[in-house]
């Protein structure tokens, strides 16, 4: 498991001002070696504190997830009730004071009676502490374990979605293409090859979670051109992006799906359509812009205004940018048109 030097950095920290704390309000600030020589309650509390680190980080990282989560509970029981009896056994031995006292001149001292042994305030801050880390490292690992398992559900669930999206992709594709084969176009052959890239780019690079905008653009780009292949002069195709897009990265194939509609519901051959995409990069905000005539479709294949592609990203962006875009939808009489609104930054 990799550790980033960032977190190392913050966990070196987190120790150093955790052993300082009960010293940063004392009035006596910092003890010297010295003091910690021959104070043995100065020598105790440092090494409680010492030691509740050293069992934080081997219940964390080795007895949680070797045992705990391994439903060993036995071996986990044990090993907690060992770690505490070798911890209170070594404070003891700490708390000894170093050589032989000096005999005392006089007559001996009045001795104090205590309520409780001197030893049991330790024993208390001691078990006050080991339970801290008990809990607090038990916690935290519960935390992870369920981002984990959050970030594995939303994995799985966009896995599935993005496979939704490529049949559907490739179905659209092949339909232009064989239209262009049943007329005997010329320029079968272009699309073909331009229907390569598009695969190349959909199976090579949509697989990670974020792509190269630039990449993206000109995907859509491609597909735009093997659109017009297909239509001809019947449609009338605005297609224009603006601003700079190097530098920004965005999730694969969030964008065409409301390409795609536009070209599925908004063309006709015997009827002159217009189509009009714009997009537009601004302060690390995409502005996207789809408006397409409304043209009559056959029951069997009408799916509604949407269409499946639209739904399917709609869960895309609400699992990818849940506070981080704003999608449009106006479904007129004559004609359907989206804006939507990604911040990249």
């Amino acid at each position: 498991m990799k550790i980033s030097k960032v977190r190392i950095l913050s966990h070196i920290f987190l120790m150093i001002a955790f052993l300082a704390l009960p010293y940063i309000f004392a009035p006596t600030g910092f003890p010297t070696w010295a003091e910690l020589e021959r104070n043995a309650h100065e020598r105790t509390n440092l090494a409680s504190y010492i030691l509740m680190l050293a069992f934080f980080y081997l219940h964390y990282y080795v007895l949680l997830p070797k045992y705990y989560f391994n439903k060993k509970y036995v071996i986990y029981a044990t090993t907690i009730v060992c770690s505490f009896v070798a911890l209170i056994l070594f404070i003891h031995l700490l708390d000894k004071p170093h050589g032989m006292p000096k005999p005392f001149p006089g007559p001996p001292p009045h001795v104090m009676k205590f309520d409780k042994p001197p030893g049991a305030f330790e024993n208390s801050q001691t078990m006050f502490l080991f339970l801290v880390g008990l809990f607090v490292s038990f916690a935290l690992r519960i935390n992870d374990r369920l981002k984990r398992a959050e970030r594995e559900k939303l994995h799985t669930e966009l896995s599935y979605l993005k496979a939704q999206i490529n049949p559907h992709f490739l179905f659209n594709t092949l339909n232009s293409i064989y239209s262009l084969a049943i007329e005997k176009s010329d320029r079968t052959a272009d699309a073909v090859v331009m229907l390569s890239s598009l695969m190349r780019y959909v199976i090579r690079d949509a697989s990670e979670s974020l792509v190269p905008l630039n990449k993206e653009i000109e995907y859509i780009r491609n597909y735009v051109s093997l659109q017009k292949f297909r239509l001809d002069d019947t449609v009338l195709i605005e297609f224009q992006v603006n601003g700079l897009l190097s530098n920004k990265q965005i999730a694969p194939l969030i964008l065409i799906s409301f390409i795609e509609n536009a070209f599925k519901y908004g063309v006709n051959p015997e009827q002159k359509s217009l189509i009009e995409i714009f997009i537009t990069l601004n302060n690390g905000h995409l502005f996207m812009h789809v408006a397409n005539n409304k043209l009559r479709v056959s029951s069997t294949d009408e799916e509604s205004s949407g269409g499946i592609g639209i739904g399917n990203t709609r869960t895309r962006l609400a699992l990818l940018y849940p506070a981080k875009h704003e999608l449009t939808i106006h479904d007129n009489p004559d004609n359907f048109i989206i804006d939507l609104k990604l911040n990249l930054s």
